[in-house]
């Protein structure tokens, strides 16, 4: 992947590619250990605004809200809710399971309520998957996102995933196959910037503010 800015045949390529994700369905991994702002911010940009036909699942593993918006915060016609508990009572394997299934189950919910979705009208927050590599095996977290980004792509939505922690880590070269970009975020004297790695294509962008 090109470390300099892109040119002009790169940027032409990348704004394709954007407009290709938002057409085919995509899954994003949001990614970067220290900008809570950085991952505010983009979750917004994706989750996007209450406009008529916006359809949304909102996944949570720790505490009452995904980073960008409170759940109230959301038109509760066009929204479902997962929480995932590891403290049920159930076996792990158990526990994520069930994560899946609640998710899938929550995309079903509100394609039929919509009775069906545009390109892009689903929009998936999974916020994050750092507990969840503490609680399983890093294999069974393959599969259940295996599961989890096919159905996305399935309806042509638009499913963004939250891991604090640095673009090198293991955990993203493990997870960075099942996803069509990384979205690499950071703090900087300006404000929270991002910089995108698409998969298709090999291209990434230069730093860009938020």
């Amino acid at each position: 992947m090109p470390d300099g800015p892109v040119g002009a045949s790169e940027r032409s390529a990348f704004s394709r590619q954007l407009s290709e994700l938002k057409r085919d369905g995509s899954n994003l991994l949001v990614v970067g250990q220290r900008s809570s702002e950085g991952h505010s911010g983009v979750c917004r940009h994706l989750l996007g605004d209450d406009c008529a036909g916006r359809h949304r699942v909102v996944a949570f593993t720790q505490g009452e809200s995904v980073c960008g918006y409170a759940p109230d915060d959301l038109d509760a016609d066009g929204r479902e809710i997962v929480r995932y508990d590891a403290d049920d009572g159930s076996g792990a394997d158990d526990d994520l399971s069930a994560l899946g299934a609640d998710v899938v189950d929550a995309v079903d919910a509100l394609e039929a309520r919509a009775e069906g979705f545009e390109p892009g009208e689903l929009r998936l927050c999974f916020d994050s998957l750092g507990p969840l590599f503490v609680d399983h095996e890093p294999e069974r977290l393959f599969r259940l996102l295996h599961v989890v980004t096919s159905r996305i792509r399935q309806v042509d939505g638009m499913g963004h995933f939250h891991l604090r922690v640095d673009r090198d880590s293991d955990h993203v070269n493990l997870l960075e196959p099942l996803f069509d970009a990384v979205v690499e975020v950071r703090d900087a004297e300006a404000g929270a910037e991002q910089r995108w790695h698409l998969r298709d294509g090999d291209v990434s962008t230069d730093w860009l503010q938020l």
